[in-house]
C-alpha cells in the first residue's frame, strides 16, 4: 500500500515536497498527470538509492531520495512552474532498479495534487 503526501497549491518559483510511504525492497519512482493527459514519468530511484533517473522536464529542479529505514520515498520540487500541474503518484517498481516505463512499476498509490499559480 503506497501513500502520497505533501501536495498542495504553490506559486510559480516555489517548492513542495511530496513523500511517499512505501514497502518492499523495490525501486520507486514518481509519475503525474496532468488534466486530459497520460501518467507520465517524473523520476526514480533504486532500492539502495544510488542510482536516479529523472525526465528532462525536471532535471535540476526535482529530486528524488529515500529513507529506507523509514521506508518513505520524497520528491523535492523546486522552482516550480505551471506546466508542473498535475496528480502526482508514487510508484513501486518491480525490481531493484527501475526506470521511466509506465510497465516498470507493479502498484500505486492514490496520487496527490499539486497545483502550481502563475
Amino acid at each position: 500500500q503506497l501513500v502520497e503526501s505533501g501536495g498542495g497549491l504553490v506559486q510559480a518559483g516555489g517548492s513542495l515536497r511530496l513523500s511517499c510511504a512505501a514497502s518492499g525492497r523495490t525501486a520507486m519512482g514518481w509519475f503525474r498527470q496532468a488534466p486530459g493527459k497520460e501518467r507520465v514519468f517524473v523520476a526514480s530511484v533504486s532500492w539502495s538509492g544510488g542510482s536516479t533517473y529523472y525526465a528532462d522536464s525536471v532535471k535540476g529542479r526535482f529530486t528524488i531520495s529515500r529513507d529506507n529505514a523509514n521506508n518513505t520515498v520524497y520528491l523535492q520540487m523546486n522552482s516550480l512552474n505551471p506546466e508542473d500541474t498535475a496528480v502526482y503518484y508514487c510508484a513501486a517498481g518491480r525490481g531493484l532498479l527501475s526506470g521511466a516505463g509506465i510497465h516498470e512499476y507493479v502498484s500505486w498509490g492514490q496520487g496527490t495534487q499539486v497545483t502550481v499559480s502563475s
